[in-house]
């Protein structure tokens, strides 16, 4: 009876941790650029194996239930998302799936200056005259360094994310390739972080589209369907602990009763 109420305990909690991954996917719907994340699972081993006991404790009737399922690393949905068209400067959106923007991340206890990736190109300038994103992120240069522009009502960012203002080049946005996205993992207000800073390429002249920005990669049917599915699924496995519950209840309050 314990072997079937930890079998459905696993379930419970991996079913829990995929209705929080696609609840906040859902949540991400009209997020530019945000790539929604795909929750793995994996199922485990019986007990006797996972222990590396041998054949000679071996039960057939628990070999055959298995030992569960388990939540697995999960992996990030990097598929482009729709381009909608803004007219607006300072709006761009990248032009391949392996291709981020990169933004300034300042360690808080060291205070060394690092960078981020996000695909969201919806830039602003800051009352310091920084190029910012949406969250405020200083977006970085070719050179990992800050953007800082003069107020002008003429600033726009090209086809090569070359910064114009007046007619003039002042400076040019980065944008990177990742060809191992595998070292890609989030990091959080539609950020991601790359493990290995080496495995980027910077690109002298990437391709961007000004003027329009890349929407969410959640389809919202999709993620909604999800989110209903793991709820029914957690739902389901709560019931079954439940019912052990009873069964176990019973067994020591009426049947190991003494007479």
């Amino acid at each position: 009876m314990n072997y079937g109420l930890y079998l459905s305990t696993s379930g419970l909690l991996t079913n829990m941790y995929r209705q929080d991954v696609f609840a906040n996917n859902l949540a991400n719907v009209a997020t530019t650029g945000f790539k929604p994340v795909v929750p793995e699972i994996m199922q485990r081993d019986p007990e006797r194996i996972e222990d590396g006991f041998g054949p000679d404790v071996a039960h057939h009737l628990l070999e055959r239930l298995g030992g569960g399922v388990l939540a697995a690393p999960q992996r990030v949905s990097f598929a482009r998302g729709q381009a909608e068209e803004t007219g607006r400067g300072l709006d761009v959106m990248l032009g391949e799936e392996d291709q981020f923007f990169a933004v300034e991340d300042v360690d808080a206890e060291t205070g060394e200056a690092g960078f981020l990736l996000t695909r969201a190109g919806n830039f602003s300038i800051n009352h310091l005259g920084e190029l910012v994103t949406v969250n405020g992120r200083r977006v970085l240069n070719q050179g990992d360094r800050p953007i800082y522009l003069s107020e002008s009502p003429n600033t726009e960012i090209n086809d090569i994310g070359e910064i114009v203002q007046d007619g003039e080049v002042v400076d040019q946005i980065q944008v990177m390739r990742v060809t191992n996205k595998s070292e890609i993992t989030m990091a959080g207000g539609n950020l991601m972080r790359l493990q290995d800073p080496e495995a980027r390429e910077i690109l002298a002249e990437p391709y961007v589209r000004s003027g329009y920005l890349e929407t969410s990669g959640v389809n919202m049917f999709h993620a909604l369907m999800r989110v209903t599915q793991a709820t029914k699924s957690a739902n389901s496995n709560s019931n079954m602990i439940r019912y052990h519950d009873m069964v176990m209840d019973r067994a020591v309050n009426t049947f190991g009763r003494v007479a």
